[in-house]
């Protein structure tokens, strides 16, 4: 199978910067505020001293024994808006430590643009598991039909809040509260066909409806049924992973029915985020992505 290894990189701009990392941590500016949360893969020490962490950052997530949450050690709004090029993303800081966005995603956005964009054609594309709707405003901003479906109430309507930040409200996407299995399922039995699908798996998670996902049980039957629902010329087909375990090697040789169907490429590696002062690489997560061309 011939492929390619990429470590894509998501660097500072105007509205995101990763200042810092070590010891756990990360030292994150979102917009006007810096963030700072835990990190497990920053197995290095930390260029800034504590001092400047401490007096740098807005807010910090801490865990206490049963305790965990954030801790704003300034005057901070609750919300406030950043923008990745023409996307724009309301950034809500979560009980789980997350902010609503993934920036380390960046490249698979503008892979996506890019992608739609020389077509040429009209796309349609399916974002599975899509929680606040990154992949599904870069397809829209590149002209795409979009079905969007994740679990999760509160991830839908923060999806469509960036979908209106960027001025993609009124694009055709459909937005869909579902398990990702059943939805899958139902569409190869309605004969729908996507140009391209993109998906972002959880190690662990459960439906709208209490429904129990697990990659190991789960994953390849999800990825049999999207092949099924794949039009005769698609696009892309892109796979991230984080928190799994799994090599990105993993999700290419799971890809391969589809590389031997229809040909085209597949490049496969680390989201990683590059600090802005030192060029140092944090990783973020794996991905495997396929095109025709």
């Amino acid at each position: 199978m011939n492929y390619k290894t990429s470590i894509l990189k998501t660097k500072a701009g105007a509205d995101y910067e990763l200042i810092d990392s070590g010891n756990g941590e990360k030292l994150e500016r979102y917009g006007k505020y810096i963030l700072r949360r835990p990190d497990p893969q920053a197995l290095w020490n930390k260029n800034l001293s504590e001092n400047e962490w401490k007096d740098s950052a807005d807010a910090f997530f801490f865990r206490e024994s049963e305790r965990k949450g954030w801790r704003k050690d300034k005057e901070m709004q609750n919300e406030w808006q950043i923008a990745f090029g023409d996307l724009k993303f309301n950034i809500k800081p979560t009980a789980f430590k997350h902010t609503g966005v993934f920036p380390e995603q960046e490249p698979n956005w503008r892979f996506i643009q890019e992608k739609i964009k020389q077509a040429g054609r009209p796309v349609k594309v399916l974002n599975l598991f899509g929680y606040t709707g990154g992949a599904t405003l870069a397809g829209l901003s590149a002209g795409a039909e979009v079905t969007h479906i994740d679990g999760s109430k509160a991830a839908i309507t923060w999806a469509k809040e960036n979908a209106e930040l960027s001025g993609l409200s009124t694009k055709p996407v459909r937005w869909i509260i579902d398990d990702a299995r059943k939805f899958v399922m139902r569409e190869i039995k309605r004969e729908v066909k996507y140009d391209a699908i993109m998906m972002d798996p959880p190690s662990f998670g459960r439906g709208g409806k209490g429904e129990i996902w697990k990659i190991e049980d789960d994953f390849l039957n999800l990825l049999d049924d999207c092949s099924k629902i794949l039009s005769d010329n698609p696009l892309f087909f892109i796979i991230n992973g984080y928190a799994s375990g799994y090599s990105s090697i993993a999700y290419m040789n799971a890809l391969e029915p589809v590389i031997k169907k229809f040909g085209g490429e597949i490049e496969i590696g680390e989201l990683t985020i590059e600090e802005s002062k030192t060029g140092r690489l944090l990783p973020c997560g794996i991905f495997a992505r396929w095109s025709k061309n």
